[in-house]
């Protein structure tokens, strides 16, 4: 039974928590009724209230999913469990739709960059992100910077050393300097014609804002959606915009049934001429998948992507395939 209690007690709503560790609402509530954790208090008008300790231990428990851990082993642990099983586990970005791998002296110290999030200098964060786009290059940025900061910025709310408000700044200042580094680009677009989104559930879109910069590099003609658009929806936008692929990503928070169910959806209602690619941290996409019906002619239901560097081979292959020039 669920408890009760003053608010002041039990601080966070389901929609707080649902911002601080990225876990919908409805995976919240799943995991309540399966696996006895979260047991959330009520306030006064029977609304789902959080405390400290469960965010502090759910923010745990999103960074084991990330890592590649079962929602099922580890809901049900207590905190002692969670940071034991943290400490022995190695952080893979590789697998969210962004570089991972590279070797220290192939990345940037961004830790200056955290300074400066912390002091909430969004102009001098911009300044420097600005200056490394021009020194280096927009790809060469991803990899050696931004890629290595988004890992920073996790750790660093994980462990409490970032709120909330300091990280949405962080994803707020790097999504608009990508943006107007696009623009600025302003390379020739052609096929092939990629949409990109996330399905409903998933909420976080600065991974696949990165995979389309690599696109853009690449001259693809892009449209993105924003993030969490229905399937239906998305069937009918690829259909508008005469697209060849649509790019989705995924997070490691989301149920790896439910991807590989909405992938195959996807898969049912799209033409067979029309891929699918797929990047992000959940497991689901890193494992061998033949196409049902209405796979494609090389029987893939979708294209796995799980680093930026991946995204300039796909375009090529697609290319070489469409008989477009290289």
């Amino acid at each position: 039974m669920t408890n009760t209690s003053p608010s002041p007690a039990a601080p966070h709503t389901i929609a707080d928590v649902e911002r601080d560790t990225s876990l919908g609402k409805d995976t919240l509530r799943v995991w309540e009724r399966r696996y006895g954790f979260p047991q959330p208090r009520r306030d006064a008008q029977g609304e789902r209230r959080y405390t400290d300790d469960d965010l502090t231990r759910l923010r745990h428990i999103r960074r084991l999913i990330d890592a590649g851990h079962r929602p099922g082993q580890i809901v049900p642990l207590p905190l002692e469990r969670l940071l034991a099983l943290s400490s022995a586990t190695t952080p893979q970005p590789a697998r969210q739709m962004q570089p991972g791998g590279e070797s220290p002296s192939e990345t940037e110290d961004v830790h200056p960059w955290l300074d400066l999030l912390r002091r909430q200098d969004a102009g001098g964060l911009r300044h420097a992100l600005v200056r490394m786009i021009n020194e280096r290059g927009l790809a060469r940025t991803l990899i050696e910077g931004i890629s290595p900061m988004n890992v920073l910025v996790g750790q660093s709310w994980l462990e409490g050393r970032l709120a909330v408000h300091e990280e949405h700044l962080y994803t707020e200042v790097v999504q608009g300097t990508l943006r107007h580094a696009m623009v600025a680009l302003q390379p020739p677009a052609r096929p092939p014609r990629v949409l990109l989104t996330t399905l409903p559930g998933e909420q976080h879109g600065l991974g696949l804002l990165m995979a389309e910069c690599f696109m853009v590099l690449e001259g693809c003609n892009t449209v993105p959606l924003g993030v969490q658009t229905p399937i239906p929806d998305l069937v009918n936008a690829v259909a508008a915009a005469q697209a060849d692929v649509v790019a989705l990503s995924f997070t490691a928070a989301q149920n790896p049934r439910d991807v590989r169910a909405a992938l195959d959806q996807l898969r049912e209602l799209l033409p067979p001429e029309v891929e699918i690619w797929a990047g992000g941290a959940c497991p689901a996409l890193y494992k061998p998948v033949r196409g049902r019906t209405g796979a494609s002619a090389r029987g893939r239901a979708f294209w796995p992507l799980g680093r930026l560097q991946d995204i300039p081979l796909a375009v090529s292959r697609w290319r070489a395939e469409a008989g477009q020039p290289a």
